[in-house]
């Protein structure tokens, strides 16, 4: 049995540099939807999909025909004060510097702390794997979430952020955690 884990297709928020959690449930762009379509994806049995639409679209797109499960705590992190904004806008607040000189470890301002974050996604993992299925499924959710369960799963051990992947990339994990990347 295998997973791959599959960062959502790409958003105008995406596309925008845009922090896009969970509070907004935006669709994917033409551009996110050509790009994933010219990708091959590994066959799966069942996908495990995060509730947001980007992510329930990006499964359709790729794995038309394959059962759908929703999974609530796959949803991206909550960005809080920082939510549908970017870089250009965030600037110079002093919240905004003090989550970036934290490495990302900081709670963001009226949203999820990381901590948190991680905990409830791999909690969420952890669940579907005890249900001891013998087929191979795919994960389609965050960034956020792909790269929390494989600093948890993942073999050889890397760090959180070392796991940042682009919008229609993953990773192959099999039951023992070690992966490799989707091309």
């Amino acid at each position: 049995m295998t997973w791959v884990l599959i960062r959502h297709g790409m958003t105008q928020g995406n596309l925008e540099g845009r922090y896009i959690g969970c509070r907004t449930d935006e669709p994917l762009c033409p551009a996110g939807k050509a790009a994933l379509l010219e990708k091959r994806y590994p066959r799966v049995h069942r996908v495990f999909s995060s509730p947001m639409r980007r992510c329930l679209e990006t499964a359709d797109l790729i794995y038309p025909g394959v059962p759908v499960e929703i999974v609530p705590d796959f949803r991206e992190c909550d960005f809080g004060l920082f939510e549908n904004r970017n870089y250009a806008e965030l600037n110079g607040r002093a919240d905004y510097q003090a989550w970036i000189d934290s490495g990302g470890t900081l709670p963001f301002p009226g949203g999820e702390g990381r901590d948190d974050f991680v905990v409830r996604c791999c909690r969420a993992f952890r669940e579907i794997c005890e249900r001891g299925r013998e087929e191979d499924c795919a994960i389609v959710a965050h960034g956020g979430t792909v790269m929390a369960i494989m600093e948890a799963w993942g073999r050889p051990k890397l760090e959180y952020y070392d796991y940042q992947i682009l919008c229609g990339e993953g990773y192959i994990m099999n039951l023992d955690g070690i992966y490799m990347p989707l091309i």
